[in-house]
C-alpha cells in the first residue's frame, strides 16, 4: 500500500477520488496524463487494494474507480500506534533528560 501511495501521480489520483467515482479518461485528463500511462497507475493502486474499477452504467467498456476506505481505515490504525508509540519514548527521554540523567 505504501509503495503505491509514493508516486506522487498515484497520490493525485488518490485525492481526486475523494470527491468521488471517476472513470479513467476523467482522471488521466485531470493528471495530464495519457491513458495508457494512467491505466498502469490505476493497476498498481488496485492491486494495493486502494481503489476498485466498477461497470459504469450502460457502457460496459466504461469503468468507474472508487476508493476503498479499509486500507485507509487500516493505515490510519497503523499510523496512530506509530505516533502513540514515538509519544511514549520522547516523553519517556524528556523525563530523563529533566532528571539530570
Amino acid at each position: 500500500m505504501l509503495a503505491a501511495l509514493a508516486d506522487p501521480t498515484r497520490r493525485k489520483v488518490i485525492e481526486l477520488l475523494r470527491e468521488g467515482p471517476r472513470p479513467a479518461g476523467e482522471l488521466a485528463q485531470a493528471v495530464q496524463m495519457s491513458a495508457p500511462a494512467l491505466s498502469r497507475h490505476l493497476r498498481v493502486l488496485r492491486a494495493g487494494g486502494l481503489v476498485e474499477a466498477t461497470a459504469g452504467g450502460d457502457d460496459a467498456r466504461l469503468r468507474l474507480y472508487t476508493l476503498r476506505r479499509e486500507p485507509f481505515t487500516a493505515l490510519q490504525a497503523w499510523l496512530d500506534q506509530v505516533q502513540a508509540f514515538w509519544a511514549e519514548q520522547l516523553g519517556s527521554f524528556k523525563d530523563h533528560v529533566e532528571r539530570g540523567g
